[in-house]
């Protein structure tokens, strides 16, 4: 077996020719090509790999994270991601707003909105709104 000296790395090289890329070079450079945002093709030429090495690395560690994957004991789904309170306040109605056995709910949302819910029909609208405003990414 030759080898080749680059950088105070030594490279093994194979009876053919093929140099011998440790295993943790391998996974430094895919982790690399990951957060590149190049394409296999592009990287593998940027980083001067055969391309058909580059995709038989990738490869390799897509199954070994699928075999990983499947593994793994799933999560409960009966546990939340993130506990949220709520306040609930419930004001003195106007009269004028509905009758005078009822009083609206009133939600505070976040910033500063306000629903007020003077009507059991309106409840499932109110609910839709809130399960929206719990996901991630709205601004306010």
């Amino acid at each position: 077996m030759n080898t080749i000296q680059t950088d105070a790395v030594i490279l093994k090289m194979d009876t053919l020719g093929r140099v011998k890329t440790p295993a943790a070079r391998r996974e430094q450079l895919l982790d690399e090509f990951e957060r590149s945002g190049m394409s296999g093709v592009a990287f593998a030429e940027f980083v001067g790999i055969k391309y058909q090495t580059f995709a038989t690395w990738a490869q390799h560690r897509r199954r070994s994270r699928k075999a990983a994957a499947i593994t793994k004991p799933p999560v409960k789904a009966s546990e939340p991601k993130q506990l949220r309170w709520m306040e609930a306040v419930l004001d003195q109605a106007q009269p004028s707003m509905m009758d005078q056995n009822q009083s609206p709910l009133v939600l505070h949302l976040p910033c500063g909105a306000r629903v007020e819910i003077a009507d059991a029909k309106q409840v499932t609208l109110a609910a839709a709104l809130v399960r929206a405003l719990g996901q991630p990414a709205l601004p306010c």
